[in-house]
């Protein structure tokens, strides 16, 4: 044996004289070492996390298909109360926003300013941080649609581990205009993202589209208390935005994991039956004829059964969500050509300076999401042609906001973070709360309990400001 050893130990120098200190053996291999990450595959994580985000059914991260009560709840139903404390549901959210997509956004970028390599191109460069910014200015947004004052100009800073809280109206302002500046970046000539860009594969004419289409949701998102702001952006995007369903910004999952749809996951692989059909949007659906619901959801015994919302629910009873839902590459849309639009006959009818009819833009929105959803041409016609679904005499002296809240409800069922904003936005359809909610139906997501602990000063002065960190409290552009 300690011949053995004397053999070993001079190997064993020899081996260490390789290296200068014992930190080179501290190195895990599975894990990238500083500046071996490729920008782009921080963009490609950031992309799947927003997509997975916006559209998840999970009760720890999206509860937003139960607040617009597409979905009542089978065994638990503490989601449909509103009951957002006991799994954290808003801390879910807003840490999947932060860490999961604009920290990664924020590296991106870094690095590609970073980069020195003489064939980095200046366009190709431009192209990919203007993709990065609107990615930004989506979910920045969306952060703030949920909470109202975040932190934003002191976020993302390790030096800053206490960030104040900016204004919500504030943040959207300056959204805007990092939008436009993103937007007048784009060179449809030179290339962008490659194929890291998992929504439009690299195709900058397409991501450009998306910008500008996003704009268009913002502009009628502030509609209501900047008029002006609101028409001049309008104004700005006409003839540059989605024209067909083969412009949505969206995520094609793939069948396995750990890239399939959320929804997949949530209603099949879990092994769990936690979801069925609201009475309330069934009903509306078959009063309608509407030719989605073989497609939103399942039959019981030959028919469509709705179950109570904000109740437990015997899954054998009532109709699950639709089969195209539980397929694994079931794609996760950001922003639809449908919603664009909805958003251009609200505008319309607004007097935001938007080309058409209302009537034109509401139908190719209704007739984009029955394409959207598998139905035909012919369906969409026969469908609008209702006296009750025609624009022209649906709900007889219903104001626009009830006409075309109501159909963009149903065609926003694939995407429920859009379509909770939409209903607060609207005020339609008419929800009501069940009879054993703890609160009203909330406006807004309150702060986690992680801000009120360990950034108890900025958060307090956060919740005073927006009128108490309460679900009654609305955000800036919830007038009404």
């Amino acid at each position: 044996m300690k011949k053995s050893l004397l053999f070993i130990l001079p190997a064993m120098v020899l081996a260490t004289s390789c290296v200068d200190t014992l930190d080179d053996y501290n190195i895990d291999p599975k894990r990238p070492q500083a500046g071996e990450v490729p920008a782009t595959t921080l963009v490609s994580s950031a992309e799947r996390s927003l997509a997975r985000t916006v559209v998840s059914p999970s009760v720890n991260l999206n509860p937003f298909r139960l607040y617009t009560q597409y979905w009542a709840e089978t065994t638990y139903f503490d989601e449909s109360i509103y009951d957002i404390k006991t799994r954290n549901i808003n801390g879910g959210f807003w840490s999947a926003i932060y860490r999961d997509v604009l920290r990664d956004l924020q590296e991106a970028r870094t690095i590609i300013n970073a980069n020195t390599d003489p064939t980095f191109a200046p366009a190709v460069r431009a192209n990919q941080l203007a993709a990065i910014e609107v990615l930004e200015v989506y979910a920045w947004a969306t952060l703030v649609d949920a909470f109202g004052d975040v932190p934003y100009s002191e976020a993302l800073d390790f030096a800053r581990p206490q960030p104040k809280y900016d204004d919500d109206a504030v943040i959207y302002s300056d959204l805007i205009t990092r939008l436009n500046t993103a937007i007048g970046k784009f060179d449809t000539s030179a290339e962008g993202l490659g194929s890291a860009d998992l929504i439009y594969g690299g195709d900058v004419a397409h991501f450009a589209q998306f910008a500008n289409s996003l704009k268009l949701r913002l502009a009628l998102t502030i509609s209501e208390v900047d008029a002006a702001k609101a028409g001049t952006m309008v104004k700005e995007v006409q003839g540059k935005l989605f024209t067909s369903n083969e412009d949505n910004a969206q995520i094609a999952f793939q069948t396995a994991n750990p890239n399939t749809n959320p929804l997949f996951e949530d209603l099949v692989q879990s092994g769990r039956n936690d979801f069925v059909g609201t009475s309330f949007f069934i009903n509306k659906l078959t009063t309608l004829n509407d030719p989605r619901l073989n497609v939103y959801f399942q039959t019981r015994d030959g028919k469509y059964v709705g179950g109570e919302y904000g109740s437990n629910n015997s899954y054998e009873s009532f109709s699950a969500p639709g089969a195209a839902l539980e397929s694994p590459t079931f794609p996760g849309v950001l922003l639809s050509y449908s919603q664009v639009e909805f958003l251009q006959a609200e505008a319309v009818e607004r007097g935001l300076g938007a080309t058409g009819s209302a009537k034109s833009h509401y139908d190719a929105a209704v007739t984009a999401s029955i394409l959207e959803w598998g139905g035909t041409q012919g369906q969409a016609t026969a469908y609008l042609a209702q006296p009750t679904v025609n624009y022209s005499n649906a709900a007889s002296g219903a104001t626009f906001k009830e006409k075309i809240g109501v159909q963009k409800w149903i065609a926003l069922y694939g995407q429920p973070t859009d379509s909770y904003r939409e209903y607060r936005r609207l005020d339609y359809p008419v929800l009501t709360k069940p009879d054993q909610a703890l609160s009203n139906i909330p406006r807004r997501f309150f702060y986690p309990v992680v801000e009120q602990n360990l950034n108890a000063a900025n958060n307090s002065a956060a919740a005073a400001a927006i009128g108490g960190d309460n679900v009654d409290s609305r955000i800036f552009w919830d007038k009404f």
